[in-house]
């Protein structure tokens, strides 16, 4: 983290900066090809970050690649007769387009624990809660704009928001060039990354996981379980492109310190609990059979779980404590602007136009009515209340922590999870802690989570416009539209995700002779997906929220209160095998979980708080030892494979970066200087092409698994008996090789110099 009181150390801004486009600079900006390309460019980023967050609970940061894309597109649109789009119009996409990825974050962190505590996912709280938190997030951090953005210039550095506004420049139009001269900026060819390179990423990323998945062309996760004195350790890495590609974006560093808490659980706790429980003929708490029946999977579903998110939860609070001088002080520059952000608009440069600050208040007033009086959040006045608070807190820090390390890196988990204690704490002082309150608590912390997202990816962007010369009220219009188009169909593409996956496990097979009560059940549906065909009863809905006579969830009821099926959902389910075996892929979704467990720790009194204090120490030695403790709890609750896979990416970051360090060496750059270097390579472009290629392979394959089950059945049984690289005794070996290329691929990409664009 940067120190920001190492600049300027004059309050006010810097006379001394001038934007790329100066103030009188009158260029198409808030055009409907601008808004429109935005908001479809957030929904395509924001679907492949729901996806990443259900598997990895990690996305990055889409600016930069949105801004690449949009000019790729326009620059192949002037080719063919059309007009280029200028540098505020690119940077207004960017703006809109970031959206999706930070409402995709707050939903994959938040919703799916609905289900973990016994409801269902329902599209209208869903897309509510997306649609209230992702508003109000844009609409709390517009006071916040000049206390952040203008009069912080020179000492916050909003790291990721500089870098795009270097992309849009290298990539501006003729007639953003000729426009820019007159602010004394000379239009000569910039050292750029080439367009070409995240298209590039894009297809490799889609066709590697379409021919690994959906064609069986190799394993997806080789790995070894070992055995003799090592019983129950095992590797394994999933060889996925969107995995690759994010251990190259986040570094080495973070990748090693991420995969090492993988190797903790997989090659230390998950052994040395197999050792220990070996000899007991009982099953151990919160364990359903006995150790030695059990298998790694079966060991870190029962047991790793709360040790990881405890220290989840411990680097969450700890990376908040951390940034609580910022917290203060944006509060104070927050309020402090609240009153001078309301003037008149007109008497002011274009460039510091805010929306006007009635229409702010006044959308942030209707928005907490409306989350007030929603029957589906189960919401009261207190909720709301605690909702306004924590939002306006969590934003600022949000938006503050941005400009110190950038929105891939700003630690909204941590805050969600500071929310959701203070607010069951609370609840639990009012004697608050039937089942409604569940969702109440947890609709709190959802629409805090992803207002503080949005809030700091707006800051983000408006940094961008900023050093661009671009129009605020502008921009704030455009996320505004691409925050609700990505609220509004997120939703439903998290439900169909979850759908895809569901598995409804026979009640014979894991609660035989579960009966209930049906009079007191008011709900049916059916079957839905692949298993709908063989069954297309109607049955009753009983949410089973104790472990008696079988494990809790979700059933269906025949009329006789006979338990038919457990309805194992996709996203956090158990059971990855139908009655017929088909194989389902779940999504691990680790940091709703978190959530969960702390709701139900909490209000419910039922979590195993000696291994949940296991993780808390772990937490607590690894941040006095000077290890980012986050980042190697997220480790510990992950699979190895997916860990794994995030290593290899941050090798190859490494290598990359060690070539680029021995050829700008004359250069005598500054580490600073390096690092924003190796931010705008090439590989960065291509790794972000791999991320969103192989996510929306994944989404597409997902629903194409869940509605073409019996094509996918075909393709399964003739890989098992014809494949060597899908089955058989050198598999796991020989699915290695594909993944190395895909590497090699990105390696060579990365040594690559930035190419010059031609002015």
């Amino acid at each position: 983290m940067s120190n920001s009181g190492s600049q300027d150390s004059t309050s006010g801004e810097s006379p001394a900066f001038t934007p790329y486009l100066p103030p009188q600079a009158r260029l198409p900006e808030l055009t409907l090809r601008a808004v429109i390309t935005g908001a479809v460019l957030g929904l395509l980023f924001g679907a492949s970050s729901l996806y990443l967050v259900l598997k990895v609970g990690l996305t990055v940061s889409a600016s930069i690649p949105v801004a690449v894309v949009s000019i790729a597109l326009f620059r192949m649109y002037a080719k063919a007769g059309g007009r280029d789009a200028t540098i505020l119009e690119h940077n207004l996409i960017q703006t809109g387009g970031s959206a999706g990825e930070s409402i995709a974050f707050g939903l994959g962190v938040t919703m799916p624990a609905i289900m973990i505590l016994g409801f269902d996912l329902e599209i209208g709280r869903v897309m509510l809660v997306a649609v209230l938190g992702g508003l109000l997030g844009i609409l709390m951090m517009i006071p916040l704009r000049r206390a952040l953005i203008v009069q912080q210039h020179g000492r916050l550095k909003y790291p990721e928001g500089t870098a795009c506004a270097e992309v849009l420049k290298a990539g501006a139009s003729e007639e953003s060039r000729r426009a820019a001269a007159a602010a004394g900026h000379e239009s000569h060819a910039q050292a750029a990354l080439s367009a070409h390179t995240i298209f590039t990423g894009f297809g490799i990323g889609l066709l590697y996981k379409t021919v690994m998945l959906a064609l069986k062309g190799w394993k997806d996760i080789p790995g070894v379980v070992f055995g003799g004195p090592f019983k129950g350790g095992s590797v394994g890495v999933e060889v996925s492109p969107e995995l690759l590609g994010v251990g190259y974006v986040i570094g080495p560093r973070i990748a090693a310190v991420l995969c090492a808490g993988g190797m903790l659980s997989y090659l230390l706790l998950i052994p040395l609990i197999k050792f220990f429980g070996e000899g007991l003929s009982a099953p151990l708490a919160p364990g359903k059979i006995p150790i030695s029946q059990m298998t790694p999977t079966q060991v870190r579903q029962d047991y790793i779980l709360y040790i990881g998110a405890g220290a989840v939860a411990a680097g969450g609070i700890i990376s908040l404590l951390r940034s609580l001088p910022m917290l203060w002080h944006g509060l104070k520059s927050g309020l402090a602007d609240l009153q001078a952000a309301g003037g008149p608009t007109g008497t002011v440069p274009r460039t510091e136009q805010d929306l006007s600050m009635h229409f702010v208040l006044g959308g942030i007033v209707l928005l907490v009515l409306a989350i007030l009086f929603s029957p589906s959040l189960h919401m009261n006045l207190l909720g709301a209340l605690l909702i306004v608070v924590f939002g306006f807190l969590f934003v600022t820090v949000s938006s503050r922590l941005t400009g110190e390390i950038g929105s891939s890196s700003n630690p909204i988990s941590g805050m969600t999870v500071a929310t959701l204690l203070l607010t069951c704490l609370i609840f639990l002082l009012m004697g608050w802690t039937g089942g409604t309150y569940f969702v109440t608590a947890l609709s709190v912390g959802a629409i805090v989570c992803i207002a503080a997202s949005n809030g700091g990816t707006t800051s983000q962007d408006l940094k961008t416009g900023f050093l661009v010369g671009a129009t605020p009220k502008y921009q704030q219009i455009a996320i505004l539209v691409g925050a609700l188009v990505s609220a509004l169909a997120l939703g439903p593409i998290l439900l169909k995700l979850n759908e895809a996956a569901t598995v409804y496990v026979p009640a014979a097979e894991v609660a035989p002779g579960l009966r209930t009560d049906v009079s007191l059940l008011l709900d049916r549906e059916t079957l839905r997906g692949p298993q709908a065909r063989e069954d297309q009863r109607a049955y009753f809905v009983w949410h089973k929220t104790d472990a008696t006579n079988g494990p809790p969830g979700k059933y269906l009821v025949d009329e006789q209160g006979r338990a038919v099926y457990l309805v194992d959902p996709g996203v956090n389910g158990h059971y990855s095998k139908r009655p017929d075996g088909t194989e389902v892929r779940k999504f691990d979704a680790p940091k709703a979980v978190l959530m969960s467990y702390i709701i139900k720790g909490i209000l419910d009194r039922q979590l195993p708080w000696a291994l949940v204090l296991f993780g808390v120490m772990i937490a607590l030695i690894l941040e006095m030892a000077g290890v980012p403790s986050l980042a190697f709890a997220v480790g510990v609750y992950l699979p190895i494979s997916s860990s794994a896979p995030i290593l290899a990416g941050g090798v190859v970051r490494w290598l990359v970066d060690r070539q680029m360090r021995s050829r700008l060496r004359p250069a005598n750059l500054s580490e600073a200087e390096l690092a924003a270097e190796s931010d705008k390579s090439p590989g960065v472009l291509m790794a972000s092409g791999y991320i969103a290629g192989g996510a929306i392979a994944g989404t597409l394959i997902a629903f194409y698994a869940g509605f073409f089950d019996r094509v996918e059945q075909a393709i399964t049984r003739w890989a098992e008996t014809h494949n060597p690289m899908y089955a058989g005794p050198l598999a796991d070996l020989l699915s290695l090789i594909p993944f190395l290329v895909l590497a090699l691929v990105l390696w060579q990409a990365g040594r690559r110099p930035p190419m010059p664009v031609k002015a």
